[in-house]
């Protein structure tokens, strides 16, 4: 049984603790680590672990990703001209990498991280679809694999806590439960799954790729020779991916890395420390605080509202009767914190394995949303918000078209767009080129689209529902009594997703994304 928990207790668990943050720079991260400076003004330190050439890009990095976004707004409101030197003192960014041995760090300075670290959490990744495998496999899979190498010579270590996503089980009409990743196990049946051998099979494709072009007279270095190797890649990524059951290359290679997170955790008489993974489904803008509406990045869900607020897209890849599952921002943080309470421990050397622990932050089981949600509150927000043109005429709203099936809309693509532009092709050759340049950008256009159709379809109709019955279990120790407490809520039942996306979610895109 775990103990009851309120915000008292969170707040005073980072008292004097020393953090290793990664992925700081991104969107999660952001928020992690503008949380727990602003809520425990007295941690001792923490990390900020990014790719940077020296310890002054780094720095700059920090400032500029990080506490120069408007998410600090609260923080540099509260101590004004004495912001910087506060976060000079709490927040030290790092000259690093974690896809190399030692994570990139000098051995005194890595020596010395070890005797003093409390709490590591990691948040990098690299969350491209179709990107590059090798590139995946280094961050995504390795970088796993070195942090924990680190977190092996951290003597005081409490607590190792691995962001993935819900979506490394695959597309499941049954319950998805919190179950960890079996060693070798892959989603089509009847394979194995062996990380070595993937690591191996990217380096025989970079040799082949490297013979050919050379062959072909593109030296190594060129950008005949880069480009070849980048398309190799990342389609070898989709490739592997769907080879083995999983539908892109970014959920296959985070499936990857909790693999090699339970092997290693088996591994080297380490049972005892705390292993804890956090799988959010697909995280939007922040719900409640420090600044509601703030995001980074496109969501897959985000394009419906960009396209239409641009009037780019007639048409959509959607079933509006379908559940979305998403969770805001600041509600994934607040159960990240809460779960490094709930599960730290003082590590004694020789004890009892300690299970690996696995948390959805999800909505899909406890306060589901569909499609439909989303773009009744976007049809209300653009009427009583209309967009206008620079001579100040308002835009019409008009409804869009959603296709239920993949293959329905691509029959709508090649209607509409591709006979259309064959049609313009063969007028191209009848007018001696007269519009070659516009029907190259076209096709292009089209075939980009379409391609997005093919990685990020099986999204867009994703059926599984996610088990969160260790979530709910930690959200039953939550005290809420008093405003205090509320700051750390993650139970999505508390969410009236109407009123998010209209008041809050739409108006963050627009603001934040749509710039």
């Amino acid at each position: 049984m775990m103990d009851s928990m309120d915000a008292a207790r969170i707040i005073g668990y980072f008292k004097g603790k020393t953090i290793l943050i990664t992925g700081s720079t991104g969107f999660l991260g952001k928020i992690l680590v503008e949380k727990i400076v602003r809520v425990q003004p007295d941690v001792s330190r923490i990390y900020l672990l990014v790719r940077a050439t020296d310890a002054a890009s780094a720095k700059q990095r920090v400032q500029q990703e990080v506490t120069g976004t408007e998410l600090f707004s609260l923080l540099r409101d509260k101590y004004g001209e004495g912001f910087d030197l506060f976060i000079q003192e709490k927040l030290i960014p790092l000259a690093g990498d974690i896809t190399k041995e030692d994570l990139g760090l000098e051995p005194a300075t890595f020596d010395d991280l070890a005797k003093e670290m409390d709490v590591i959490v990691n948040v990098a990744a690299t969350t491209n679809f179709y990107g590059r495998y090798d590139v995946s496999l280094g961050v995504n899979v390795m970088g796993v694999k070195h942090l924990w190498e680190f977190a092996k010579q951290c003597a005081n270590l409490k607590m190792f806590m691995h962001v993935s996503t819900a979506y490394v089980s695959g597309d499941s009409t049954e319950l998805i439960l919190e179950k960890p990743i079996k060693p070798g196990e892959a989603l089509r049946e009847g394979m194995h799954l062996d990380i070595d051998d993937e690591l191996r099979l990217v380096s025989d494709v970079k040799n082949d790729v490297a013979t050919t072009t050379n062959a072909a007279g593109a030296g190594a270095g060129s950008d005949d020779a880069r480009a070849a190797e980048r398309k190799a890649m990342k389609e070898l990524g989709l490739q592997r991916a769907r080879h083995f059951g999983w539908s892109n290359t970014y959920v296959f290679t985070k499936a990857m890395g909790e693999m090699l997170l339970g092997q290693q955790q088996l591994r080297g008489g380490d049972g005892d420390m705390p292993v804890v993974i956090v799988r959010p489904s697909i995280i939007t803008s922040i719900r409640a605080d420090p600044v509601p509406g703030w995001m980074q990045g496109t969501r897959t869900i985000d394009t419906l509202i960009i396209g239409y607020a641009k009037r780019k897209i007639s048409a959509f890849l959607a079933d509006l009767r379908m559940v979305m599952d998403v969770v805001p921002g600041d509600m994934v943080v607040n159960a990240m914190l809460a779960a490094v309470v709930a599960h730290s421990v003082e590590r004694r050397g020789g004890g009892a394995q300690a299970a690996m622990t696995i948390y959805h932050p999800t909505s899909s089981l406890r306060n589901p949303v569909t499609y439909a949600v989303l773009y009744r509150s976007g049809r209300r927000h653009f009427k009583e918000h209309p967009r206008v043109k620079d001579n100040g005429e308002v835009i019409p709203n008009n409804k869009m078209r959603f296709f239920t099936t993949i293959p329905r809309f691509r029959l709508y693509m090649i209607l509409s767009y591709k006979l259309p532009l064959e049609m313009l092709h063969m007028s191209n050759l009848l007018l001696c080129g007269l519009f070659s340049q516009f029907y190259k950008d076209s096709n292009r256009k089209y075939k980009f689209v379409m391609h997005l159709v093919d990685v990020y379809g099986p999204f867009a109709f994703f059926k599984g529902c996610f088990d969160d019955t260790n979530m709910e279990r930690l959200r039953s120790t939550m005290v809420m009594n008093t405003p205090e407490d509320d700051m750390f809520n993650f139970d999505p039942k508390t969410i009236d997703w109407d009123d998010y996306f209209y008041r809050i979610h739409i108006p963050g895109v627009l603001k934040y994304v749509l710039k």
